[in-house]
């Protein structure tokens, strides 16, 4: 019987092992199999199945990659040197992993492909760096930005890679606008029956002034910014013009709404003969006016490039700024009413001016302008 135990028992430890090398290489993905087998043998070194796996999962991976690199080396497009380096640092991610863990590098020796890295970052580089070279030999913008873009790249793949830095300072100031911002030129039409004579003393060209200013304060994108005064005074010739006008502002009269509501409370009016207290109702009507607004309001911003009449940017900008209150008062008596009640019979509203309400729905427009405008010089 003893026997018969052991038979089984290492049949089934066999059976285990054989079903966990069968796992590792039953796996689509042979790169995580070959990690997962090399973690394994990290944590036990006598771990049979991953060490049996691990040969054939390396075998496998390998092969994959370099097919890829292959198909990849055919191509034409400058992007194929980012694929094809990554295939090889996939490559050598699974040699250092191996060669870090005595028992993998004792199931498989891994190819080292560092030198290929090496060599293949440099041509990259070259190649990134002749085809910015050529970007920065053009005008335009767009040019700029692509030498901009692929000196960049040049240098990411060889830090410091030739004069890559200092071209890519030039091809940033090449890339540089002159942008002027216009005030807010007022084309809406105002229904405002029954408001009286408030006058509203908004500034478009405060709106103007605060969005140059809070431009100019960045320097992360290649534009210098000034208002239609300041390029006068300073000489300078526009590239781009930025014209913001304001459109279909709606700020109507105040709505109101009259309704009224009774209320209830149970006071004490005495006390009984054996001093419990005697309780009586009152009443009271609250009368309520409640007055509200709803003013909209629409900002039109439209970037133009001044020498060849292309529009850059042209986007609407909706707002909207609404306005409730209430306020009250009673018939009845004065004790039935609550603590809210109260509140809005004490309360003393001031109608919203419109400066105050034009003001409301700038600070709203306000930051999709600044952005609009952002997203059109940055790059």
């Amino acid at each position: 019987m003893k026997y018969i135990f052991y038979a089984l028992l290492c049949l089934f430890m066999f059976s285990a092992c054989s079903s966990a090398k069968k796992n590792y290489l039953e796996r689509s993905d042979t790169d995580k199999a070959l990690f997962d087998a090399v973690k394994a043998l990290k944590k036990n070194s006598n771990d049979t199945a991953a060490g049996n796996a691990l040969p054939t999962l390396y075998s496998l991976s390998q092969q994959r990659h370099l097919r890829r690199i292959e198909s990849l080396q055919g191509m034409q497009e400058l992007s194929r040197w980012d694929k094809i380096i990554d295939e090889y640092e996939s490559m050598q991610g699974m040699h250092n992993a191996i060669i870090d863990v005595d028992a993998a590098y004792r199931a498989v020796t891994p190819a080292n492909y560092q030198p290929n890295i090496y060599t293949l970052k440099q041509q990259a580089a070259q190649d990134y760096y002749n085809e910015a070279e050529s970007y920065l030999s053009l005008n335009g913008r767009d040019n700029a930005k692509k030498a901009y873009t692929h000196f960049k790249k040049a240098d990411r793949f060889v830090p410091g890679f030739k004069d890559s830095k200092e071209k890519m300072d030039l091809a940033y100031q090449n890339a540089i606008v002159n942008v002027q911002v216009n005030p807010v030129q007022d084309n809406s039409y105002f229904f405002n029956s029954s408001w009286g004579n408030y006058g509203y003393n908004y500034s478009n060209e405060y709106f103007q002034q605060t969005l140059v200013r809070e431009l100019r304060n960045s320097n992360r994108y290649p534009a210098r910014f000034y208002t239609d005064w300041e390029a006068r005074r300073d000489n300078v010739q526009p590239d781009w013009v930025v014209d913001l006008t304001l459109r279909g502002m709606n700020i109507p009269s105040p709505q109101r709404y009259r309704y009224s509501r009774n209320t209830s409370r149970q006071i004490e009016s005495g006390r009984d003969s054996s001093g419990k207290p005697i309780y009586q109702t009152v009443y009271a009507t609250v009368h309520i006016s409640r007055e509200s607004l709803t003013a909209r309001g629409e900002m039109e911003v439209l970037v133009n490039d001044v020498t060849t009449g292309k529009i850059i940017t042209r986007n609407n900008f909706r707002e909207e700024y609404s306005w409730m209150e209430e306020y009250a008062t009673y018939s009845g008596d004065s004790r039935a009413l609550s603590a809210s009640d109260w509140n809005l019979v004490n309360n003393r509203y001031n109608e919203p001016r419109k400066e105050d309400i034009l003001n409301e729905l700038y600070r709203k427009i306000y930051p999709q302008v600044k952005n609009r405008i952002i997203y059109a010089v940055d790059w």
